[in-house]
């Protein structure tokens, strides 16, 4: 397990630094990527210290550019990606919004990171994957984007998450026989700077699932989307 290098994208803070923490305190090789290249230069230092192997590279996970160059590190460095952790995220809907007042260029905005941005990154990286017949990827998605308990409001968020978890079954369908094991999970609401200071879970519940489904056994589950480590219908 100790040669095993997870990225995570959008570790700065959050959900993803706890889950790079979590990964990193199971002796694996964490690289830490964030849009904010001093947030997280600063969260590695930070691990570095507490005597955590994570390293940083930047990302935009909209940027085809970036993808690349990701790519390139990880080839040159380490020769491998063996997970990817799609954490990187954003929420612009307002709070009082709904179908008919949300602008589309804030559905568009949304997608491409929340959507798009993992779409590039897998087609990247799972060739890395595929060297070493060892994968396992998990998508962050969310309860708002459960089709069988859809309701209003938060559209572009919706439909991003909702989107995640066709990229999730379409890719784990793809990928079967090949040991890359791909899984979508909600992390429920959390006190992050996105889920506010109201929520109801702290960030290591939040980041538990993704552990888990990081670091599941060969012949583990693959094409589902969970919650507290339970499978959930969607």
């Amino acid at each position: 397990m100790k040669e095993r290098v997870i990225v995570v994208t959008g570790g700065n803070r959050g959900i993803g630094h706890e889950i790079c923490r979590q990964l990193a305190q199971l002796g694996l090789i964490v690289v830490l990527t964030s849009r904010n290249e001093k947030e997280g230069l600063e969260a590695v230092a930070n691990f570095n210290k507490q005597g955590l192997s994570v390293r940083f590279h930047p990302l935009d996970v909209t940027s085809p550019s970036q993808i690349l160059k990701l790519k390139d590190f990880l080839s040159k460095e380490f020769g491998r990606c063996d997970c990817i952790v799609n954490n990187a995220g954003i929420f612009l809907d307002n709070k009082e919004g709904n179908f008919f007042n949300t602008d589309i260029a804030t559905v568009r905005q949304t997608m491409e990171t929340n959507t798009y941005g993992p779409y590039m990154l897998c087609q990247a990286l799972v060739e890395l994957m595929k060297k070493n017949n060892y994968g396992r990827i998990v998508n962050m998605s969310s309860g708002l984007g459960q089709l069988n308990d859809m309701g209003g409001g938060y559209a572009a968020y919706r439909m991003s998450k909702t989107a995640i978890n066709v990229i999730t079954k379409v890719l784990a369908a793809e990928l079967a026989g090949t040991n890359i094991l791909v899984n979508s999970m909600c992390p429920g609401w959390v006190k992050t700077r996105m889920g506010g200071a109201g929520a109801t879970r702290s960030v290591k519940e939040g980041a538990d699932t993704a552990v888990w489904l990081s670091t599941l056994p060969d012949g583990g589950p693959t094409g589902k989307i969970f919650r507290d480590r339970q499978e959930v219908p969607w």
